[in-house]
């Protein structure tokens, strides 16, 4: 077949930090990408990629059909030893070791696609981690664009902060609170505390700025958000800072869900089905869902208050302890032997699915923004126990305006304990009486609001379309039957392409 004979899809390469949180909704939007008919590259570090085949049906390169379009994977050396894992888990060295490595080795791919393959990369998008990703793009002269995976309200926290737009804490005065407009006053605890001046994630704050100093390359901003749910700082920021760059498109994982993809995921731990059955043995909203994430960390003092808590409060749960390593200093958590017969403990399970699942009546979380999300779009209400980062934002967020959860902590910083009396007062708050019932409204409310964005002509759909169709997509979309010669003949390219870039 002539590769000439009909247009090229528009060819958008993702390239992610290699990590759960970043890979998954990179990868959520990769595959929402290509089912609208565009061709997919996803790109991340060879490390990242040996957990991504051993979890995944996937082969390096070999173009997976997804809707209208198609996926692929292609890892590149981060140049670290590969048993050298330590430096892969301290941000410090792995950090400048990506941007050195990385630039050179993303701009070989495109330039070998373009070259070998006849498939031009029109687009790079990229998670904030990798912001050097934009300055490949502008170099090789390619439109950029960037997936934030926090809400835009710590995008629009970081955007004041690096501009110097409003007050924020100092060395000298700590306890400055932070207002910024069209969102509620921060206390000096409530913003991404990594800009706060007494963070110790100072590498983290960096990395985050080095994205918000380059807002000004991509041509969009995609969120992991809903319009409706951050309204005002969407509006605000869309209209007064970043003018026809702010795309709320989430929840992601909402708007993926209906592709037939399932097998290819960014989870890399196996998930534990037969939580799923216990749960199908469980009352409707008897259960009380718990899971901190991969990387917030509790000390074993307060897991012990935690579990006292869960049973003193009566109630069953379902529980995930992770039993992998931890890092240095970090022991592996484990529940008192009282406690471990009132419920189930899992080392992995599926969220997406527990939060679905009628049993859940709470969900105790560190408030990462994935989970924020998968709880608001479940209709779940929550226990909120930030520790650091953009998780003390988005407790405000759920506690204040959206009015779904209630508050067990402030964060690290707060450097207390929550005892099992709190604990346990907290999740009888959530799961009986006029406030629970008043919560669980709330939470409905919010799921429906999520439906509707990702539904056909909701905001989010819109969004994805807006964004599609800049790219050329709907052009290629006209094509009809040719776009299916088109795709066959992309399909036929596996083979040259696994012999000519292997």
């Amino acid at each position: 077949m002539d590769q000439n004979s009909f247009p090229l899809p528009p060819h958008v390469m993702l390239v992610s930090f290699p990590g759960q949180g970043h890979v998954n909704p990179l990868l959520r939007l990769g595959k929402l990408l290509a089912s609208k008919g565009l061709l997919v590259t996803f790109v991340t570090t060879e490390s990242w990629g040996k957990k991504m085949r051993t979890a995944n049906n996937i082969q390096d390169r070999v173009l997976k059909p997804i809707g209208k379009g198609y996926i692929r994977f292609d890892f590149f050396d981060d140049g670290l030893p590969e048993d050298d894992d330590a430096s892969r888990t301290d941000f410090t060295i792995l950090r400048p070791q990506l941007e050195l490595v990385g630039q050179r080795e993303i701009k070989s791919l495109v330039r070998r696609y373009e070259e070998v393959t006849k498939q031009p990369v029109t687009c790079l998008i990229n998670n904030p981690f990798v912001s050097w990703v934009c300055d490949v793009a502008e170099d090789l002269q390619i439109p950029c664009a960037v997936l934030w995976v926090q809400s835009c309200a710590c995008l629009a926290s970081y955007y004041y902060y690096h501009h110097k737009l409003v007050d924020f804490p100092t060395k000298t005065d700590p306890k400055i609170d932070v207002q910024i407009p069209g969102m509620p006053l921060l206390k000096h605890d409530e913003i991404p505390s990594f800009i706060h001046p007494s963070s110790p994630y100072s590498a983290l704050r960096e990395v985050i700025i080095d994205q918000i100093k380059r807002l000004h390359k991509p041509f969009a901003v995609l969120i992991d958000t809903i319009h409706s749910l951050e309204q005002d700082i969407i509006d605000h920021m869309s209209d007064v800072r970043l003018p026809g760059v702010i795309r709320p498109i989430g929840p992601l994982y909402k708007m993926a869900k209906t592709l037939a993809s399932d097998e290819i995921n960014g989870d890399m731990s196996e998930s534990t089905d037969h939580c799923m059955e216990w749960l199908d043995s469980q009352p409707v909203s008897s259960v009380v869902y718990i899971s901190f994430g991969t990387v917030a960390y509790l000390k074993q003092e307060q897991i012990n208050e935690i579990a006292y808590g869960v049973l003193n409060a009566g109630v069953s749960f379902l529980w995930v302890i992770r039993t992998q390593e931890l890092g240095v200093n970090k022991e592996r958590h484990v529940l008192p032997e009282e406690v471990k017969g009132k419920g189930k403990i899992v080392e992995w399970c599926s969220q997406e699915k527990v939060l679905a699942h009628p049993s859940i009546v709470c969900f105790v979380t560190h408030c990462g923004w994935n989970s924020t999300m998968e709880a608001v779009s479940s209709g779940v209400p929550t226990v909120c126990c930030p520790q650091w980062g953009d998780q003390v934002t988005d407790a405000v967020y759920m506690i204040d305006v959206l009015k779904t959860g209630v508050r067990l902590c402030r964060g690290e910083t707060e450097e207390r304990v929550v005892p099992r009396e709190e604990v346990a007062e907290r999740l009888r708050e959530i799961t009986k009486g006029e406030k629970a019932t008043e919560l669980k409204k709330n939470a409905l409310k919010w799921k429906e609001e999520a439906e509707a964005a990702v539904a056909r002509g909701g905001s989010s759909d819109r969004n994805i379309e807006e964004f599609v169709e800049k790219l050329g997509a709907k052009r290629v979309g006209k094509q009809n039957g040719g776009l299916e010669k088109q795709n066959g003949g992309l399909a036929k390219q596996n083979g040259s392409l696994n012999h000519v870039l292997s």
